[in-house]
């Protein structure tokens, strides 16, 4: 069994992004990559896509 889920993808070099429905095995568990963020700042960052993906840039190449 699947669950459907966003999956999202981005280009850091040509700073292009993709989004689109995937399917995911129930069982499989997800990463949140903004859990360590306090509420505050996680919010701040699902308001704005360029900040997101400037968030998720700098985490990839730490």
């Amino acid at each position: 069994m699947f669950e459907r889920c966003i999956g999202l993808a981005w280009c850091s070099g040509c700073r292009i992004f993709t989004g689109s429905m995937v399917q995911v095995p129930r069982k499989r568990e997800l990463v949140d990559a903004l859990a360590s963020l306090g509420s505050g700042q996680r919010e701040r960052l699902e308001r704005s896509e360029a900040r997101l993906i400037d968030f998720l840039d700098r985490r990839a190449q730490d």
